[in-house]
């Protein structure tokens, strides 16, 4: 199923990706830095919610106390807690 999620406290204005069960793909960041962004997703394409939240949770960028890597893990989640 297709998620979006609005991050707060970053760059990028939306998350999208695809949520089959446990497993996240086709992660899509609208704004933000675009090269570091198409990495990230590159990179945890086809991983799970839980592996995501594992290497990307509570990363911070400069003087936030957030990322967008801590943002897509917060997005992940959340999808898979709306699955129910």
């Amino acid at each position: 199923m297709q998620y979006s999620y609005a991050p707060k406290g970053v760059c990028p204005v939306k998350i999208t990706f695809q949520l089959d069960g446990d497993t996240v793909s086709n992660i899509r960041f609208t704004g933000g830095c675009n090269g570091n962004l198409k990495a990230i997703a590159k990179l945890v394409d086809g991983w799970t919610v839980e592996q995501i939240e594992e290497k990307l949770r509570g990363n911070t960028c400069g003087m936030k106390r957030t990322s967008c890597a801590d943002q897509l893990a917060v997005a992940v989640r959340a999808a898979k807690n709306a699955q129910g």
